[in-house]
């Protein structure tokens, strides 16, 4: 007997590497809907958790051919395509997409588009900036095509990836006083991440009579000043100084951006020149087809606690291992900008090793306490007179067993985050410092016999004192780090060694 067949509607993702894309086909998937992800580049998508649960479509949705051929028996297609990129060819270019979208979308019978477009602001078209002024041509452009269509115009996205967040997040958490240009007064309406997905998800079901465009938006109206102060609350910084004046045009705005934070300046313009105007709910019409969930939209300060706390944890995991699979819609993603999430220092040690993993592994195990840190015993003990005298617990605490940890464990100034036997050992620093930071040890099998130590420190700074002390403390890494994952290495490699093994 052949395969029994899957009748489940297939539902088309485009711009399935992009931030709001690759969430969207997550919580399909969980959904339990057929998805295919339309992807010029489809080894980009092979990292995704999902990637093994859909098809994947090799093409380009300005190219008819291959659009036509991934549309074949889709139901409804989600239009995430936009280019922050703005130059003199922006507007024609995404003209062209989109009317070869729509005429596809037609020519497939779809039974629905939907479009994540922008929140426009209540002005003329001819006054908007190039980036708004296509979007909202785009969302015309569809509508047009006959095939129905829903458009959910949304401002700023919070979330960690959203480009706006990212900005919002750099300037406010690297400059505690600005002189700011006057768009730190204008009103827009943000809206969590997990409030736009949901409504991208459940905008398919919507009749097909409905077709038309909905403005979309969390329950706060904030100017761009308020949500940099209301962020610095939420993460715990003091209140920042901002003295807006009217010299910065979008042009030296965006430098000044692009200096300050790692956004680039390409990405950094066609949002600093959208934020000329208010960019606020005109109407709330959404709520009589999509009633909001019973405990409301995410407010604010809630959106940007999830963005600040569940993502930099599921982050800090996800980057160092793969032990876990993030399935929030706060949670990053493989297609992620670099720049994404804040700033994490790392440094990373790789030594192979002649000894088994069981013995590199027992070697890890051990660390801390009386048997010490296998390097710079010196400036370990300074490190633990200064946590304590600015009120830390410092060394004083040890460990539990001299032999072997468990999840939970003190260690020193030091805590267990993790434990694996006989793979990982991740730690997480309690001394007071202007940050968080994680010690963790990954043993391995060695490709050519033997075993692998993969030692990496990362520290997540808080606000510009964080930074500041990573570069204080960064010269004195070299008798720190190198010595440590050495001496594991050679402690592994010969035989028990005596209680102390500190240099």
């Amino acid at each position: 007997m052949g395969e029994e067949q899957d009748h489940r509607p297939i539902y088309l993702v485009t711009g399935a590497t992009g931030y709001v894309g690759g969430r969207l086909v997550r919580e399909l998937v969980k959904r339990g809907v057929r998805v295919r992800a339309l992807a010029r580049h489809p080894e980009r998508l092979r990292d995704f958790p999902w990637s093994d649960q859909i098809e994947i479509a090799a093409g380009d949705a300005g190219d008819p051919e291959s659009l036509s051929q991934a549309m074949q028996g889709v139901s409804v297609a989600y239009y995430l395509l936009h280019s922050l990129q703005e130059g003199h060819n922006l507007e024609r270019e995404e003209r062209r997409i989109a009317e070869n979208f729509a005429q596809c979308a037609a020519q497939a019978n779809l039974s629905r588009i939907v479009y994540l477009g922008g929140l426009a602001p209540d002005v003329p078209v001819k006054k908007m900036s190039p980036h708004m002024r296509s979007r909202v041509e785009v969302g015309q452009i569809l509508h047009n095509s006959g095939v129905p269509t829903i458009e959910l115009r949304a401002a700023v996205i919070i979330g960690s990836g959203s480009a706006s967040f990212e900005m919002l997040r750099y300037l406010t958490e690297r400059l505690p006083a600005m002189i700011a240009p006057r768009w730190v007064r204008t009103k827009t309406q943000p809206i969590a991440v997990r409030d736009v997905l949901r409504y991208l998800v459940l905008a398919a079901d919507l009749p097909p009579e409905v077709s038309r465009a909905f403005d979309i938006g969390g329950p706060d109206v904030l100017a761009y000043q308020s949500m940099m102060q209301r962020y610095a609350k939420v993460a715990g910084l003091p209140r920042r100084l901002i003295l807006p004046i009217n010299l910065l045009s979008p042009q030296l705005s965006s430098h000044w951006v692009g200096l300050v934070t790692p956004v680039p300046r390409a990405i950094a313009r066609p949002l600093v020149r959208s934020l000329r105007y208010p960019s606020v709910c005109l109407e709330s019409d959404i709520k009589n087809f999509i009633p909001d969930p019973p405990d409301g939209l995410f407010p604010f300060d809630q959106a940007v606690a999830l963005a600040l706390t569940r993502v930099r944890d599921a982050e800090v995991a996800t980057r160092w291992s793969s032990a876990s699979t993030p399935g929030a819609p706060s949670d990053p993603l493989p297609s992620d900008p670099h720049w994404a999430g804040g700033t994490l220092y790392e440094d990373v040690r790789v030594l192979d090793s002649s000894a088994t993993p069981e013995e590199l592994w027992t070697a890890v195990d051990c660390i801390g306490g009386h048997n010490g840190w296998y390097s710079a015993k010196l400036l370990w003990e300074v490190r633990g007179f200064i946590d304590r005298a600015v009120g830390g617990v410092g060394l004083r605490r040890g460990r539990r067993d001299p032999n072997a940890l468990k999840v939970g464990d003190t260690v020193d100034f030091w805590r267990v985050e993790e434990r694996e036997t006989p793979a990982l050992l991740r730690l997480r620093a309690e001394m007071k410092m202007p940050g968080r930071a994680w010690l963790e040890f990954t043993v391995s099998a060695g490709e050519n016999g033997g075993s692998r130590l993969t030692q990496r420190a990362v520290y997540w700074p808080k606000g510009l004192s964080g930074h500041a002390y990573w570069w204080s403390v960064a010269p004195f890494h070299a008798f720190v780090f190198p010595p440590m994952a050495k001496h594991i290495v050679e402690r592994a490699e010969s035989a028990p060694a005596p209680a102390s093994i500190t240099e």
